[in-house]
């Protein structure tokens, strides 16, 4: 790890180009299309409400009973079970997703999970409710891959940011809502304790099917199939109310078709291999696939499935106390994960990934002493000092870890490699999480507070490596993002054919100084 950190410096790009002056929401056309972007972004709502429903559950009475009370590694079977559907689910999701665009991708997913809702609220059996938890997360897979991309690809350059990083923030908006359904049904003195919380997690599914064909597609996928007056339409439509002309919508039109044509020229084969191949696809893996276990092991797994177990093991049994503490931390890291997803331009993505991770490994060591505190000598105020710890802890995770991981992800990658790359990283994320939730319930049980030291260690690396890896990429357009990895010479090759089609006369360029910067990276951290 020599060298300094990895820095690039922004630059104008399409800032100047905006010629809309009024706020986006006395523009009637930028209404109807963030309201599209909210539809694609309640697919994160389906994950977030299986996460903290299984949370929930694990103190409702009547789910234990019907299911003979679950511990060990049949528990963690009933919580990682979904993640292994969406790992069989992540061979075919890409090509459905690039091949046949990224509306039918989301609806195929969601008709899987309607089904599989269904099947699970109706189960009476463990093999019949684990069954259809595995066709949740199978279904899942195709939506969750094609969604924050048709979001970071259809809105308006100066929202995209903060846009594609509401998908992750809105996996809260699900864990809200199952967190409060699971404390208003678990008095019910029957199985609709918890049948309830389980058909309502089918209600985003169904919006988005009747909704989807409303959503304009992707003008990148559009190009890519040579669609390119339906493309542009799209574009002006949407980001110029109908001018085609608008020299904003000129250049993103040009620049998608540079960056395709660029991605078809120097890397006509765009298979998985393409992913490690150039130094600029390896760097851009290596941030990705570890963000992507960042986000699952910082610790924060010990308390969005298992949040009884911690809560038992400092003296906190009583399950109205347990449920009421999931429903306010869940509204706690919305809010604090919405503020930071519309920070993340004017603040940067680095700085951000900073200081969370920084604040995460204060707070988690502050935790793992109250918690051991408590362990050995019984000490009442550090176990109730653990749940404050693990609110500030949450407050910092919720900087990066929830709003940035997707829309970070997404918008470093090229459209030719974008579905590929998101795969794996989803792909990564469900082995992180079948990991946790498999290991983390028995390695509690057998280790107690000792097992936080473990996360103590994980997360001053993670502070290590953001520091060294982790590139900014504030005010850039999507195209220049993407190609920074590859260089700020390829970035300029793109913008500058963008401009001269589009007829603008000084064109968009970055700073010479992030070159000599990013010249300094590849020699130190690439190869």
């Amino acid at each position: 790890m020599g060298g300094g950190p990895a820095v690039a410096q922004p630059s104008e790009g399409f800032l100047h180009l905006i010629t809309e002056t009024r706020p986006w929401y006395k523009n009637s056309r930028l209404i109807i299309l963030n309201l599209w972007v909210c539809l694609l972004l309640i697919t994160s709502s389906t994950n977030g409400y299986d996460g903290s429903m299984m949370n929930g559950l694990q103190s409702v009475k009547e789910w234990e009973k019907a299911f003979n009370y679950p511990t060990g590694g049949k528990l963690g079977l009933l919580n990682a079970i979904q993640n292994i559907g969406s790992l069989a689910a992540y061979p075919f999701s890409p090509y459905l997703t690039d091949g046949l665009g990224r509306r039918p991708a989301i609806c195929f997913g969601a008709f899987i999970m309607i089904g599989a809702t269904i099947l699970q609220t109706a189960s009476n059996t463990v093999g019949m409710f684990i069954g259809a938890r595995f066709l949740i997360g199978f279904g899942l897979t195709f939506a969750a891959a094609a969604a924050p991309l048709l979001v970071t690809e259809i809105a308006y350059p100066t929202h995209r940011a903060q846009a594609t990083s509401m998908y992750n923030t809105l996996w809260y908006l699900g864990s809200i809502i199952a967190a409060w359904t699971t404390f208003g049904t678990f008095r019910i003195p029957s199985s609709w304790a918890w049948r309830i919380p389980s058909a309502l997690q089918a209600l985003p599914s169904v919006i988005q099917v009747f909704l989807i064909w409303f959503v304009p597609e992707s003008p990148r996928s559009l190009v890519s199939k040579g669609r390119e007056e339906q493309a542009l339409k799209t574009l002006a439509y949407y980001h110029a109310r109908g001018n085609e002309n608008d020299p904003l919508v000129q250049y993103e039109f040009e620049e998608i078709k540079a960056a395709i044509k660029f991605d078809k020229e120097v890397a006509a084969n765009v298979g998985w291999v393409s992913l490690f191949k150039s130094p600029g696809n390896r760097r851009r893996m290596r941030i990705i696939i570890a963000l992507a276990f960042f986000s699952q092991w910082s610790g924060n797994g010990l308390v969005s499935y298992y949040l009884n177990k911690v809560m038992n093991a400092i003296g906190i049994t009583d399950s109205d106390t347990q449920l009421l503490i999931n429903g306010l931390l869940n509204i706690f890291n919305f809010i604090v994960a919405i503020i930071a997803g519309f920070l993340c331009d004017k603040i940067g993505r680095r700085r951000l990934f900073m200081t969370s991770t920084i604040g995460m490994l204060i707070f988690w060591t502050l935790q793992t002493v109250c918690f051991s505190l408590y362990s050995q000598h019984q000490d009442i105020k550090a176990g109730h000092t653990v749940i404050a710890m693990i609110f500030l802890y949450y407050g910092f995770y919720d900087l990066a870890f929830t709003p940035l991981i997707v829309s970070y992800t997404v918008e470093i990658l090229p459209f030719s490699l974008r579905a590929k790359g998101f795969t794996v990283f989803n792909f990564a994320i469900s082995l992180s999480l079948i990991f946790n939730q498999y290991v983390n319930p028995i390695a509690l049980n057998a280790l107690g507070w000792k097992y936080y030291l473990v996360y103590v260690a994980w997360l001053a690396f993670e502070t290590v490596f953001c520091y060294f890896f982790i590139v900014e990429t504030k005010n850039r357009s999507l195209e220049e993002t993407a190609a920074l990895f590859d260089g700020d010479d390829t970035v300029a090759m793109i913008a500058g054919k963008a401009a001269e089609q589009a007829g603008i006369t000084h064109a968009p360029v970055t700073d010479k100084s992030s070159t000599a910067s990013d010249e300094k990276i590849d020699s130190h951290h690439i190869h």
